[in-house]
C-alpha cells in the first residue's frame, strides 16, 4: 500500500524550475518529463554537465607551480573539421596540448637538484588524463608533473614532436589489409598494429647522480611495443603515431 502511494506521488512530480549546478554556477533546467512508474523517461531531459575544474577566484593573480610541476594553458578544442564542418560539443576531442605559462623550481634526485626540461612559452603535448584542471583568469589551465609531458612541439604536426626524458615517438606500421590466405580485411577486422618505426627519442631518464642515461632504442629502429601503451596521435598526413615510455618497447626488429 505504502509502495503504491509513493510510486503514484513520484509519477506526478513536475520538475520545471529545478536548478542544477554547473561548476559553481546555478543553471536552469527547462524541463524534463514526469517520472514513469518503475522507470525514468529521459526524452526531454537535458544532461547535467558537471565541471571538474577548480576555479581560482579573481583576487588571486599569480599561480606558481611547485617542485616538478608546470602550469599549462590548454589549447582550445577544435570546433570544426578540416573540411570546415562544425563539430558538436560531444564530438570535439579533448585537447592534449597547450603552452607552458609557469614552471616549478625543479626536483631533487639524491643530493642533486635538477631543473625541469621545459620552460615557460614552450608548446607541449601531455598524457590524455594527466594533471588537475583549473580555471585561472577565465582560461582553462592544467597543473601537471613534468613526467606527464610527452614532448614539446614547435609545429602543428605530431611527427615533429621532441619526446621528453624516457619517451619515444613511433610511427605505427599500417595494418594488414589481407589475411595470410589473401582475403581482404574490413576496417573493423584489422588488428591494431603494435609494430612501428621510431621517429624520435628523448634524452633519457636521470640516474641517481642526476645524469642522463641513454635510451636503448634510436631513431630508425623498427620496434615491437606493448599493444595498449602510450598516447595515440594522428599526423597531418593521416599517419598514426604513438608516444610511449621506452619501458613499453619490448623488442627491436630487423
Amino acid at each position: 500500500m505504502a509502495t503504491t502511494q509513493l510510486t503514484s506521488a513520484a509519477s506526478s512530480i513536475s520538475a520545471k524550475g529545478f536548478t542544477s549546478f554547473e561548476g559553481l554556477r546555478a543553471v536552469k533546467i527547462s524541463s524534463f518529463s514526469p517520472l514513469k512508474q518503475n522507470c525514468l523517461s529521459l526524452r526531454s531531459f537535458r544532461a547535467l554537465v558537471v565541471k571538474s575544474a577548480t576555479t581560482v577566484a579573481p583576487k588571486y593573480t599569480s599561480l606558481k607551480p611547485l617542485g616538478d610541476r608546470v602550469l599549462v594553458k590548454i589549447k582550445t578544442a577544435e570546433v570544426k573539421t578540416t573540411g570546415g564542418i562544425l563539430l558538436p560539443t560531444t564530438a570535439q576531442s579533448k585537447p592534449q596540448s597547450g603552452e607552458i605559462v609557469a614552471v616549478g623550481e625543479g626536483r631533487a634526485i639524491g643530493k642533486t637538484k635538477v631543473d625541469l626540461s621545459v620552460k615557460a612559452g614552450a608548446k607541449v603535448v601531455y598524457s590524455k588524463y594527466a594533471g588537475t584542471e583549473v580555471e585561472f583568469e577565465g582560461t582553462s589551465h592544467l597543473i601537471l608533473k613534468e613526467d606527464d609531458i610527452v614532448g614539446t612541439l614547435e609545429t602543428d604536426d605530431v611527427k615533429d614532436m621532441k619526446p621528453l626524458n624516457d619517451r619515444v615517438l613511433i610511427k605505427i606500421a599500417e595494418a594488414e589489409t589481407k589475411t595470410a590466405g589473401g582475403l581482404y580485411l574490413s576496417d573493423a577486422s584489422k588488428e591494431k598494429p603494435s609494430i612501428g618505426t621510431v621517429i624520435a627519442v628523448g634524452p633519457g631518464p636521470f640516474d641517481e647522480e642526476g645524469k642522463r642515461s641513454p635510451l636503448s632504442v634510436a631513431a630508425g629502429n623498427t620496434v615491437l611495443y606493448s599493444k595498449y601503451a602510450g598516447n595515440d596521435f594522428k599526423g597531418v598526413d593521416g599517419s598514426d603515431y604513438v608516444a610511449l615510455k621506452v619501458s613499453d618497447v619490448m623488442a627491436i626488429l630487423s
